[in-house]
């Protein structure tokens, strides 16, 4: 899977942009990424975004999956396994797929959620990782689980475009240095950035990852146990609560 979005869409979070080595850049790499997999399927979203989803030589306990539903464009890789409990919680039939439980997700938080969206995604049990466009708002949304059960990584190319795909191949080759791995335990999105949903109190810093030859190449993230957010700042849960200002 891959997904390919401009600066103002996903602006990229402190220190994943890397100048040196910037890559061959992510122009065309949807189109790339289809013409190299039998029956790929790509989506355009003009300057904005574009997505890419395959299914050739997946893993079968961590199919991709690719949906859409009321212009909520979704990427997922893996298995929830509460799977059935969620599908009661969100009000979905029993033949929803995972794809719907983290469209639904995103859309109650989006339109007035009862609870904050570090809550939503560690309530996702299993392995998964997933990028979700928002057309309506042009917003992001994208996770992944906390032990790194899929494979998932993100990079930042030579004029800002954030890009994310299972392929660390993809990522690497469009943008050099600023390749990484997608921090584990973590979600982003458009308006709040990279967070933690394990610690979501915490302030979230880069660590520069360093190669063999001692050169800086990327950046990974970590909970600073130090800073903790302004509490303030973070809306009450409750029937009153907005939770739309969040993304």
């Amino acid at each position: 899977m891959l997904a390919v979005f401009n600066r103002e869409v996903a602006p990229s979070p402190e220190g994943l942009r890397q100048q040196s080595e910037a890559g061959n850049g992510a122009e065309g790499l949807a189109d790339r990424f289809r013409e190299a997999r039998p029956g790929a399927v790509t989506v355009s979203f003009g300057d904005a975004a574009a997505m890419a989803y395959s299914s050739h030589d997946q893993s079968p306990f961590l199919p991709r999956l690719f949906g859409v539903v009321d212009d909520i464009f979704c990427l997922f890789q893996g298995a929830i396994e509460n799977i059935a409990v969620l599908k009661q919680q969100y009000g979905l039939s029993k033949v929803a797929t995972e794809i719907n439980i983290v469209i639904e997700a995103y859309r109650t938080l989006r339109d007035r959620g009862p609870y904050p969206a570090d809550q939503v995604v560690r309530d996702f049990n299993g392995k998964f990782a997933f990028a979700l466009y928002d057309r309506s708002t042009t917003s992001v949304f994208m996770a992944a689980d906390a032990d790194g059960g899929v494979p998932f990584y993100w990079g930042v190319d030579s004029v800002g475009h954030l890009v994310v795909s299972d392929d660390a191949e993809i990522v690497k080759n469009a943008c050099g240095k600023s390749f990484a791995p997608f921090p584990k335990g973590f979600f982003f999105t458009t308006s709040g950035g990279l967070q933690s949903y394990e610690h979501p109190l915490n302030e979230v810093k880069p660590v520069p990852r360093v190669d063999s030859r001692g050169e800086v190449c990327g950046t990974t993230y970590a909970v600073d146990a130090e800073a903790k957010k302004d509490v303030a700042s973070i809306p009450r849960t409750g029937s009153a609560a907005d939770w739309s200002s969040q993304y």
